[in-house]
């Protein structure tokens, strides 16, 4: 039965009993004939259990009563909360609550102000304060109370004027912060616009209001006692049968035992192991503190799709605002990629006779949490959805406050507790009263607040649904909210098509935003030399520049010619040993002018190389030629004494370069086709055995052309060689410079260690265009390089420091692209030194495609897994079809046969202008606590550390479900930092969830032989005794005091000075206790926020013994915010006394 009646009240359907009869009311067309069937079937059975329970859905057997003035009056359990919240920040004015209406026609501005404060009178929660009593927060009602109504004229401003002055004034108001103590908690201001037109605003602390009194209660009464002043006759309003205060004492009365244990273990079951944070992507990271500045965005949803939800919610026997609420939460699944979605909704909480007329904080908001896990059809998430409001409903007498109290989640600065996104749907309908002589209707203001990261409220009228956003403005910027208002109404509408469709394949994307996402950042085709290999596009350059230089290496250079009569050489010479199409042929050589000679031989006897490093461990090394057989290999002699045992024919190039040199110096004219296999590079793979890369010509042919229109190589250029051979880099500096008439610079393994040696090397070779991992430009010395035009970063995120530094007077270029993408994928052009920089767009001929887990693409804004198309892509992996098939899928995008896209594991998402930001790896995107971690973002702050030369964090599990952070560093020997040293400043840059609980200190951060972090060597942190701060007892008389108060509130024998309070047991409701014990006694006014800044004995002794030192750590920001308010809150009180001297002149 109390299921039944919770599903009733989950409709709007209100019942109760008069006697032996029972009553219902509900919104016309709400009861259908099937749902009053059951209501007379079992009417005796609801008369009976509403008989027997004193629950929300029955009449009121034990009325609240009214109780005396002359004793202490509690607060609510609401107002305790929002209290507490105000002791936080008391100049915080983000709680003021705001109402507007314009006033067309004959106004009495007498009549009004009588009428505004008829309804102070009325009710006690308009002239009520709150203050601390004894560690106790109190209600003091002033008997009566006459607050003036300010009247500004703004007859004599233009059109344009008055919006903005109205504007300013409405914002003044908002912002001008309420003293809970001492200030009348509501007040109000008359503009006048003309004769016959006014505003009305109005501003009151939301501890004294919620928003059924100010949209119902305030504006009805208001119409009927300015009537009846107006007219002379009786006020038509009945008695209000009890107080606000009443209700407060009733509640806290009614909430006890075994009602409130039952409503307590329903919330600690529902919410037991929540997730603490929705991370929708945002336009900017989360502040450490919030500042509650937001704005308002509005949209419409039509009366057709109305009408079209409803019949939906009908069939699956659920309201309106269960169907969009289950919309909503598939955007949000969507938005984040989370499958345990909470979001906050406010109800009126006002269940009973005595409270539905009266003005006050009854509100409460019930936390609705959904599972989207299994991808179930949207009705079947529906289904989800009702049974949770369903048991919502039934335990709603809980307020929100006690749950947050019983389950204590950990309070951050930086977000709400338990939900950050909330969602309410409201009947109520617009208020527009036509007088005689008068009209009253809203007037919109400009809000300019936001108490969550985002809220959606939605509000039935005759032309449909009116929607609007309340969002964060730290976080999200217009765009997207305008985005993603058109995404819900996309999904609404697919709902309301087939509402038997799975969430994830409900489109979010409009037509046009699909087209956009699809082709038009994808439309990069353009001409390349299709049909040919990458030496012939060698061999045609030769052509072009016999004469110039090649390549360089120390003192050795080669003309185009003589290269290409030496690779000929080669090649004939491969081809005699059956080196043909496909076939692939090992390269073990160190850095010298041969090894391009040996690359490009084998390419043009249509072999594909495959390069060895002779530096790579034994065992890599015999793995590579195990898998790969070679049939040929070419090496030195030196080098081929130190090999693993391999199948391979062994070529000692020193030992046979004379041989070789009497070849033919013609072209060799191979079968190769733009198809063929060029080369195969082994990359790092995941189970630890690296994996080979098979790359085609047609790749390259593209690449080369792109780089050099991109990146305006000339025949003059001068191209460093930087990256290893066994790096695809290697590759994308040769056909950089050999596609265009440039020359390549090789250098040493020494001179090419980046630090002086390699800058000495970019002078000396007067290199023009180099392309480097950030790591190397990082050590490079700061010298003047005036050859140096441009500079290519890839492989690693860099700097915006590294970019403003390296950028003057230079191009500079962030380049992205896997080894399966044939090297570069994107481009993008750092042009602002500032901007953190993103990895560009598509090359030629190359598509990406932003894709969630189920192949949809992602919206702008939105992380989803890159997946790369076009010519550049490599075919596979070598021996390893299962991986190949996982990783390079059908195009669904394309009519291509056989087109594929590559799945890169690189979590990125689009910008507005078309550019991709690159946000990291989806393998390092962990979970730690339920919060999703930006690994590089704390590294980020680490490197901020002036002793910290590198950092690289991880999230380690060296035990089951123990999973933290860790942090790998570098430091300047002569000053490692402690633990504590780290954690104080990192609190400074990051949320408490992002900080490492462990810190360890290397030489050098281990690198695989590709150049990759090795994260599989790291060591675990050991057992460090200044991890946990060992007991120290108080010292002097102020920390003794405050470890006795501590001991006293908490019940514990023993605290030190180091201990946290919030983490032996506190919480707010004792520190209110101790912050009035801590006042009497130091006849300070310590602030609630003041623990939470200083939450052990040792730093709450040392603020209060030199508080003015402490003071300086303020923040500016902040205080520049409120001493603003304040200096509006003097201009309005001058204000207001220049108009009484104004009225009391004309009234003599």
């Amino acid at each position: 039965m109390n299921e039944f009646l919770s599903y009733f009240q989950s409709l709007g359907v209100r019942l109760w009993i008069d006697g032996e009869q029972l009553h219902y009311s509900a919104s016309r067309g709400m009861l259908t004939p099937a749902l009053k069937s059951q209501l007379r079937e079992r009417k005796s059975e609801i008369i009976e259990f509403l008989q027997r329970n004193d629950i929300a859905s029955s009449s009121i057997t034990k009325s609240i009563l009214p109780i005396a003035r002359d004793v202490n009056l509690p607060l609510s359990f609401a107002q305790q909360r929002l209290w507490f919240l105000q002791q936080l920040e008391p100049r915080n004015p983000f709680y003021n609550e705001n109402f507007a209406v314009q006033l067309t026609g004959s106004l009495d501005v007498g009549t009004l102000e009588q009428s505004l404060n008829a309804i102070v009178q009325r009710h006690e929660s308009l002239r009520t304060n709150f203050r601390a009593v004894a560690g106790q927060a109190v209600q003091i009602i002033a008997p009566e109370l006459v607050i003036d109504l300010l009247l500004i004229d703004l007859q004599n401003l233009s059109e344009t004027e008055k919006k903005i002055e109205l504007q300013r004034l409405a914002t003044e108001q908002h912002q001008n912060p309420f003293d809970l103590a001492q200030d009348s908690l509501i007040r109000w201001m008359l503009l006048k616009l003309n004769e016959h037109k006014h505003v009305l605003l109005i501003a009151v602390h939301h501890i004294a209001i919620d928003g059924w009194s100010l949209a119902s209660v305030f504006p009805c009464e208001l119409l009927t006692f300015y009537q009846a002043f107006s007219t002379g006759k009786p006020v038509l309003l009945p008695e209000l049968p009890i107080q606000y205060a009443d209700f407060a004492v009733w509640q806290r009365q009614h909430l006890k035992g075994e009602k409130l244990e039952s409503q307590l273990s329903y919330w600690k079951q529902q919410l037991s192991n929540a997730p603490p944070l929705l991370q929708l992507p945002s336009d900017r990271p989360r502040p450490l503190t919030q500042t509650y500045q937001g704005a308002r965005q509005a949209f419409q949803l039509t009366k057709d799709l109305t009408k079209t939800l409803k019949a939906v919610a009908l069939k699956a026997e659920s309201t309106l605002f269960m169907t969009l609420l289950a919309a909503f939460k598939i955007l949000l699944y969507r938005y984040t990629g989370q499958e345990d979605i909470i979001v906050g909704s406010a109800i009126a909480n006002r269940n009973r006779a005595e409270i539905e007329r009266l003005i006050g904080f009854f509100v409460n908001t019930l936390v609705l949490r959904t599972s989207v896990s299994g991808n179930p059809t949207f009705e079947e998430l529906l289904g989800r959805v009702r049974k949770v409001m369903i048991g919502a409903y039934t335990h709603q007498d809980l307020p929100f406050e006690k749950v947050v109290e019983e389950l204590q989640p950990e309070r951050n600065a930086n977000y709400n507790q338990l939900f950050q996104v909330s969602f309410v749907l409201q009947n109520t309908l617009k208020l527009k009263v036509e007088l005689p002589e008068l009209t009253i209707t809203p007037f919109e203001i400009e809000s300019t607040r936001a108490l969550f990261d985002l809220h959606l409220d939605i509000t039935e009228t005759d032309a449909g649904l009116e929607c609007f956003w309340e969002y964060s403005t730290d976080l999200f910027d217009a765009a997207r909210i305008s985005r993603m208002s058109g995404h819900f109404q996309t999904l609404l509408e697919a709902i309301s098509a087939n509402p038997q469709q799975r969430i994830s394949q409900l489109p979010l994307l409009s037509e046009t935003e699909q087209h956009q996402l699809l082709m038009e950042w994808n439309q990069t085709q353009i001409d390349y030399p299709k049909n040919i290999c990458i030496h012939q596009l060698f061999e045609a350059q030769v052509e072009k520049t016999p004469d110039a230089v090649a390549i360089v290496f120390e003192e050795q250079q080669l003309t185009y010619r003589e290269l290409n009569q030496r690779a000929n050489q080669l090649a004939h010479y491969l081809s005699k040993l059956a080196v043909k199409p496909e076939t692939l042929v090992g390269i073990c050589m160190e850095r010298s002018l041969e090894v391009m000679i040996v690359v490009l031989g084998i390419l043009k006897a249509g072999g594909a190389y495959v390069p060895l490093d002779p530096a790579y461990p034994q065992e890599r090394l015999a793995f590579m030629l195990t898998d790969s057989q070679i049939s040929v290999l070419l090496t030195t002699k030196q080098l081929s004494k130190h090999l693993p045992k391999h199948q391979a024919y062994v070529v000692e190039l020193d030992t046979n370069w004379e041989f070789i040199f009497q070849g033919s110096e013609e072209n060799f004219v191979a079968e190769s086709k733009s198809e063929s296999l060029a080369y195969v590079i082994y990359t790092s793979g995941s189970t630890g055995k690296p994996k080979g890369v098979l790359v085609a010509h047609q790749g390259l042919c593209n690449l080369a052309k792109e780089q050099i229109q991109l990146f305006n190589v000339q025949p003059g250029s001068r191209i460093l060689q930087f990256a290893s051979l066994s790096f695809d880099a290697s590759i994308w500096e040769v056909v950089m410079a050999l596609g265009s008439g440039a020359t390549l610079c090789l250098g040493t393994s020494t001179s090419l260690l980046p630090g002086q040696a390699l800058m000495e090397l970019l002078r000396d070779q007067e290199i023009t265009h180099v392309t480097l991992p950030p790591t190397a430009l990082a050590v490079l010395p700061t010298k003047e390089l005036p050859a140096l035009c441009t500079i290519i970063v890839a492989g690693e995120v860099c700097s915006t420091e590294l970019i403003a530094e390296w950028s003057k007077n230079r191009r500079f270029f962030n380049a992205y692209g896997p080894t399966e993408s044939t090297v570069c994928a994107t481009v993008y052009e750092c042009i602002d030194a500032s901007q953190k920089p993103l990895i560009g767009r598509p090359i030629a001929n190359t598509q990406i495609y932003i894709l969630d887990c189920e192949g949809l693409p992602t919206p702008i804004g939105v992380p989803g897994e890159l997946h790369i198309g076009g010519k550049g892509l490599a075919r596979g992996y070598l021996n390893r079809p299962e991986l190949t098939a996982q990783k390079f899928v059908a195009n669904p995008f394309s009519n291509e046969p056989g087109n594929c896209l590559y799945k890169t594991g690189d979590l990125c998402c689009y910008l507005p202008d078309g550019n991709v930001k690159f946000l990291g790896r989806i393998d390092h995107q962990v979970k730690v606590r339920g919060f999703r971690i930006e690994l590089e973002e704390i590294e980020a702050a680490l490197l901020q550390y002036p002793e910290i030369n590198e950092a690289l964090v991880i999230v380690r599990e060296d035990h089951p479900d123990d999973k933290r952070i860790v942090a790998y560093l570098v430091c300047n020997q002569e000053q490692i930092p402690t633990v504590n040293q780290l954690q104080n400043f990192l609190k400074k840059k990051l949320p408490n969830y992002m900080i490492p609980s462990a810190f360890v200190v290397l030489d050098t951060i281990p690198l695989t032989p590709n150049g990759k972090v090795d994260r599989g060597i790291l060591p675990p942190p050991e057992s460090r005794p200044q991890l946990e701060e060992a007991y120290v007892m108080p010292q002097t008389e102020v920390e003794k005091f405050i470890a006795t108060v501590w001991k006293e509130m908490l019940q514990i024998e023993k605290v030190g000075i180091n201990d946290n309070f919030f983490s032996i047991g506190g919480n707010s409701l004792l520190l209110i206790k101790i912050q009035a014990k801590l006042n009497e006694v130091f006849r300070k006014e310590l602030l609630i926020i003041e623990f939470f800044k200083y939450p052990t004995i040792k730093e709450l002794a040392q603020y209060i013994t030199n508080k003015s030192d402490f003071e300086k750590t303020e923040s500016a920001s902040s205080e520049l915010i409120y001493d603003r308010a304040y200096r509006q809150k003097e201009a309005i009180k001058r204000h207001k006394q220049l108009v009484r001297r104004q009225m009391r002149k004309v009234n003599e």
